[in-house]
Parts: C-alpha cells; structure tokens; sequence
C-alpha cells in the first residue's frame, strides 16, 4: 500500500517539475492570450534560440514573472515590449522593430533576392549567347 502511495507521489511531483510556466493562468481569457502572444515573442536570453514561453531558464522564468506582473498592472503590450528593449536591446525581441539600426534585417533578405536574380538573369542570358556545340560540324571535319 505504501509503494503505491509512493508512485502516486512521485508520478505527480515529476509532471509538476517539467512544466516550464508554473504560474497560474489569467482568469481573463484575453489577458491568458495576450501573456501567451508576448511570451512567444521574446527571445530567452540565455537560451537565445528558445522563446521564454518555451525555456526553463531561470532569467526566462523571471521574464515570465514580470510580464505577468505588468499584464496585471494594465500595461499595453507596447510598454511592455518597450520596457524589454530598454533593459535587454532590440535582441530580446524575435521580430525586432523598424528602426535606424534593424533596418538592414529588414531590408536585406529582398535585396539578396534581387542582386540573386539578376545574377541568375546574366548568367541565362549569357548562356544562350553561346554558340551551340553540333556534333554533326565535328564528324565532317574529322571524315
């Protein structure tokens, strides 16, 4: 009977301790959705390729804690983004604003795409320029 208590214990307590967000949710739906929207969109800073919504680190956890801290204070999601870019830079953030220095994250995926297809473009184009090779113009010469 004892073991069985026992196992019971341990089953409960482990599950306990793989949940990664241990805070109780909003009892407000639309608070609960926009906790979660902001959680997903913020870089784990230790983590750095993890959200804090799916890190167990500790600066993640606190993270966690202050979002829902300023959630409960009526803060907009923009104070809340703003005040995570004061203290930890645009990096904090998954997708980073627009502004002076983000401008090239933004800019450069299309302007890659551009410069790749005139690069592509020249080289088709050059490549129909070329004379074609007729095996037939090789056997009268040889014959």
């Amino acid at each position: 009977m004892k073991r069985g208590w026992l196992a019971l214990f341990v089953v409960v307590t482990a599950v306990s301790a793989y949940a990664i967000d241990a805070g109780n949710a909003f009892d407000d739906p639309q608070m609960q959705a926009r906790y979660e929207k902001i959680t997903s969109e913020v870089r784990c800073l230790v983590c750095q390729n993890q959200t804090i919504k799916d890190s167990n680190a500790f600066l993640a956890d606190d993270l966690r804690r202050e979002i829902r801290r300023m959630l409960t204070e009526g803060k907009t999601d923009a104070e809340i983004y703003d005040f995570l870019v004061v203290r930890y830079g645009d990096f904090v953030l998954y997708r980073p604003r627009m502004s002076g220095k983000t401008l090239v994250l933004w800019i450069a995926p299309f302007l890659l795409i551009v410069v790749g297809g005139l690069v592509a473009f020249k080289v088709v184009r050059g490549r129909m320029a070329m004379p074609i090779d007729d095996d037939s113009d090789s056997n009268q010469a040889a014959g």
